[in-house]
């Protein structure tokens, strides 16, 4: 195991074997890379991932094995040779080509020949010394075998199955296939002859440049292909993969046929039919579906980073807020909610059409800004959204009152969810909704994962790619936020604590419970007292847990328990306390830390102990900013070519960013319109919500398309 991932990964073999055991011993990845440095030899969090994700195709592949040599056991051809060969196969399909020719076959027309005892008569043509094949053939007219044509087509079943056993051969067609194949779409001729239907189905419309389309398999990009196979699954086009065929037919000749006689026709025909019924459509599947993996790590890569952005994203922090959740006919929903999220109040106010009631509205939003106490207004970008914070903006409000737009994706998802139920029995769906707005602006991180992260939009065809693979990797990029960010152990909701390291659902229900019967948590000491909380996950957990204004001011930062000590000795040793220590530079900079090293702990640690003393549970986030967008634009007719506009990232993927820009369609910044340099990668140049002015390049109407550009 060892050996496969240092292969893989490059890392140092010692960093490695302490890695994996740590992750033997129950730790998780947040507690291993921000406590465990000397052991890892500082490994970040993304290469103990890469560490998790080797071990476990390696123990995959170990079990495939251990599958395979049982199988061949069984049925009694399992020689030295081809054990030494399993054994030492490095990957899956290098594995799955060694057992081919020994799988229980369904029933094959191979398998049908050799039980008309035709093998003999394919072995006799493979060999290629006869000259004259018929009267051979003629002597296996036997049973179910009628005539020579019978017996001689039978035998090239039989070897056309040998030729796709062969592992040489597979894998030359596998590297044409890598080199060469083109993969191409036409329109289902049905939906062509009814153009109408392509002309007025909006999903047709999304595939429409995929109607005729040709491109080098190893080029295309992983937002293409999945866009292509989406289109073939919803009906509308025909992939096709395709090589030079009389070149891979020749290369396999070239590899069996050694003679110029009868027997050499046969097999010529043999491994026409071997190529075109059992080895190409095998392969060409294989080839595309590693592309399809490709493409799917491709845009999980993307989605994970947009997802980090997201939850990473400024919060306003504990403040009093008023949310809106806008809408014309249904009115507008508005909540109070105090500086921890807790909902104060809820009204419906209707101040756009039908009723355009704005005055009443105006007013009652002003009485409750004074009532709670509102510092700032968080209003959801959905339908109405521009009218509404126009509307805010004409209050003449009695202190300076902050104005926010906020993203509702996932909001309704949330509003309807179970969480959202337990959190709020009394309340429907509109309610919670604007709660979700209002407490997203406060700490997005809080609030969105309490959402399926797939239902947020970040991402671009998150339901075609592989839904285990994506979801393993979301849930891993919201654990990692979480734990560099810290939790309030007191106000954490029972999502936000389950993914606390080393806590889990269950865990998170009992802590949650345990604050609810027994009153808040005074010390880090006293999350020992829940229930199941036992000795592994206070080490894995306690550290990220943080407990405001507690009597040791090290349980509200990232200073784990187990070096309390280390700290209060450094105390000790320059004369003063511990709380003395926090945030004094002076007294910090006297420290020599090699004097406090030990076998366990290290440099790394001492280091990260006095950069948290510096600025203990520091929120690494950057805080809200106001944005106004072009109060001018209201839908996609009033955007013009040429145009500067203000607007926010709201998704970013491999070929380019969305920017929202006050409508309802989102613009894209092409690729190659994020610089006039080359772009490798689109989050170097931008990053979900960032700020951003954009020039308008086209407006396709029709299509709702609005092209832009990244104004410097």
């Amino acid at each position: 195991m060892i050996h496969f991932i240092t292969q893989h990964t490059q890392l140092a073999e010692q960093s490695v074997k302490n890695t994996i055991a740590l992750l033997n011993e129950d730790c998780t990845i947040p507690f291993i890379s921000r406590y465990r440095k000397e052991r890892t030899g500082h490994l970040d969090e993304v290469q103990i991932e890469a560490i998790v994700k080797y071990k476990e195709q390696f123990e995959t592949l170990e079990k495939r094995k251990t599958a395979i040599l049982k199988a061949l056991e069984e049925q009694a051809v399992l020689s030295s040779e081809l054990k030494q060969k399993i054994e030492s196969a490095q990957d899956l399909t290098t594995l799955e080509d060694l057992y081919l020719p020994y799988k229980k076959n369904r029933k094959t027309k191979a398998e049908k020949a050799r039980q008309n005892g035709l093998e003999p008569l394919a072995k006799i043509i493979m060999s290629q010394n006869a000259n004259a094949i018929e009267p051979i053939a003629q002597k296996y007219v036997k049973g179910n075998v009628k005539s020579i044509d019978d017996a001689l087509e039978g035998a090239r079943h039989i070897i056309a199955e040998w030729i796709n056993e062969r592992i040489d051969i597979r894998n030359n067609i596998r590297r044409q296939l890598e080199r060469f194949a083109m993969i191409s779409t036409k329109v289902i001729k049905t939906i062509a002859n009814t153009s109408t239907v392509l002309v007025t189905n909006e999903n047709a419309q999304k595939f429409k440049d995929y109607f005729d389309w040709e491109e080098a398999l190893s080029r295309i990009p992983s937002h293409r292909l999945l866009a292509i196979l989406r289109a073939e699954k919803e009906g509308f086009i025909r992939v096709k993969i395709e090589i030079d065929n009389d070149r891979a037919l020749n290369n396999i000749e070239n590899r069996i046929i050694k003679s110029n006689n009868a027997c050499a026709e046969h097999i010529k025909t043999a491994i026409k039919d071997a190529y075109k019924r059992l080895l190409f459509p095998s392969l060409s599947n294989e080839a595309l579906q590693k592309a399809k993996e490709k493409a799917d790590d491709a845009a999980i890569s993307v989605f994970a980073k947009n997802l980090k952005q997201l939850l990473l994203g400024s919060p306003l922090g504990e403040k009093n807020v008023l949310a809106i959740d806008p809408g014309f006919r249904t009115g507008c929903k508005v909540v109070c909610l105090n500086a921890q999220g807790q909902l104060k109040y809820n009204e419906t106010i209707y101040p756009h059409a039908p009723k355009n009631d704005s005055i009443a509205a105006m007013k009652k939003i002003s009485s409750l800004c004074d009532a709670y106490k509102i510092e700032a207004i968080a209003i959801g970008n959905g339908t109405a959204s521009r009218e509404t914070e126009a509307l805010i903006r004409k209050i003449r409000f009695k202190n300076n009152m902050q104005v926010f737009v906020v993203s509702e994706a996932g909001a309704s998802i949330y509003s309807a969810s179970k969480i959202a139920r337990e959190e709020f029995p009394n309340y429907d769906v509109t309610v919670r909704g604007a709660v979700s707005i209002g407490r997203r602006l406060q700490d997005p991180l809080a609030e969105l994962v309490k959402i399926d992260a797939k239902s947020i939009g970040v991402g671009q065809y998150q339901h075609d790619v592989d839904q285990s693979k994506l979801q393993k990797a979301l849930d891993m990029v919201v654990e990692n936020c979480v734990n560099s960010v810290g939790v309030n152990i007191n106000t954490a909701s029972k999502p936000l604590l389950s993914y606390v390291s080393g806590i889990g659902p269950k865990l998170a229900e009992n802590i949650f419970n345990y604050r609810s019967e027994n009153g808040m948590f005074t010390s880090r000491n006293t999350i020992k007292k829940v229930p199941r909380l036992g000795a592994k996950a206070f080490e894995q957990g306690a550290a990220f847990l943080r407990i405001k204004d507690a009597k040791n001011p090290l349980d509200d930062s990232a200073v784990h328990p187990e070096s309390y000590a280390v700290v209060k000795q450094m105390a000790k040793n320059l004369g003063t306390k511990v709380e003395d220590l926090i945030a004094n530079k002076n007294l910090l900079n006297k420290i020599n830390l090699k004097q406090y090293c030990t076998n366990l702990v290290g440099l790394p640690t001492l280091q990260d102990i006095v950069k948290e003393l510096e600025k203990p549970g520091l929120d690494i986030r950057e805080q809200a900013k106001v944005f106004t967008f072009d109060k001018n634009i209201k839908n996609i007719t009033d955007l013009q070519t040429g145009q500067l506009l203000p607007g926010i990232v709201n998704n970013i993927t491999n070929f380019g960013a969305f920017v929202d820009v006050g409508i309802k369609e989102s613009g894209l910044i092409h690729v190659s319109n994020l610089s006039d340099a080359f772009v490798k990668d689109v989050n170097d140049h931008v990053s979900l919500h960032q700020q951003v002015i954009v020039k308008v390049l086209e407006v396709d109407v029709p299509r709702k398309r609005i092209q832009l550009k990244l104004h410097k």
